[in-house]
This record gives C-alpha cells, structure tokens and sequence, in this order.
C-alpha cells in the first residue's frame, strides 16, 4: 500500500476523538495538573503549545510513513487531518474540564481565592495545554492505528 494515499474522513476525527478524550480525562481531573498550571508562565504554556502541535505533527507524518501531509487535502496550506488532530486534542480536554468542572473544583482553594476571573480562564487554558499533551499522543494513536 505504499504510495497509495488514505483520504481523509470523518471517521478519522471519529478515531481522535475516541483517542483524545480516552487519555484526556485522567489529566482533568488531578490537582497536580491544575497546580502547575497555577505556576505556569505564558512562556510555558506557548512552549507546551508547541510541544502538543510537535507530538501531533510528528505521530501523524514521521511516524506513519505511508502518509504525505503534501498529498493530503488541506486548508491555507496545512493538512486538514493535523487541523482536526489539534482541535480534537485541544478541545477534548476542554470540554471534559467543563464538563467536570475541574476550573471551579481546582481552582477554589487558597492559591487562586482573590484571583480575576480573566487569571482563573488563564490557568484553565495553561491546564488544558498540559492535557492536551497526553491528549495529542491518544488521538494521533487512534488515527494512525484504526
């Protein structure tokens, strides 16, 4: 099957998404998580941004040799499977802090009483970068395997 090209579909974003939010809720849900978020810089959270988008690109054409992000269909130039990969990897830690909500259960104590609400939605975006590590590697490994 090489240099035969897989297209891309729904049923891939189905794939991440099952592999995205598998490894996403044990990290949701621990206060360690939220802590180092607490403690995270913006230059943490953009390097764990770039990390994520790293792990994405690399799992999903250096790893699977058979597929070309060239021959794939694309938008302004980027693959449309890595676009879906990083919305599935992203927001599926997303919509689980929502859903259990890990901002109002974690973010209560000590550390963030007096805090802005504009500071709480910061660390809640900084946790979710720290997710979407784990994340990234259950959706690409879905997409890659199925």
């Amino acid at each position: 099957m090489v240099g035969s090209r897989k297209r891309f579909a729904l049923a891939d974003t189905a794939q991440q998404v099952l592999g995205g939010f598998l490894l996403a809720g044990p990290f949701v849900v621990t206060q360690e998580v939220w802590d180092i978020a607490g403690n995270m810089s913006t230059v943490h959270a953009l390097a764990t941004v770039c990390i994520v988008f790293g792990i994405g690109y690399g799992a999903l054409y250096k790893a699977d040799h058979e597929r070309d992000p060239d021959r794939e269909a694309d938008v302004a130039g980027v693959p449309t499977r890595f676009i879906s990969l990083m919305v599935v990897s992203f927001g599926s830690v997303a919509i689980l802090a929502v859903v259990f909500a890990a901002p109002e259960t974690f973010l209560h104590d000590g550390l963030f009483d007096g805090h802005t609400s504009g500071q709480a939605l910061f660390t809640t975006v900084k946790a979710v970068s720290v997710g979407s590590v784990f994340s990234v590697v259950g959706a690409a490994t879905a997409d890659s395997v199925f």
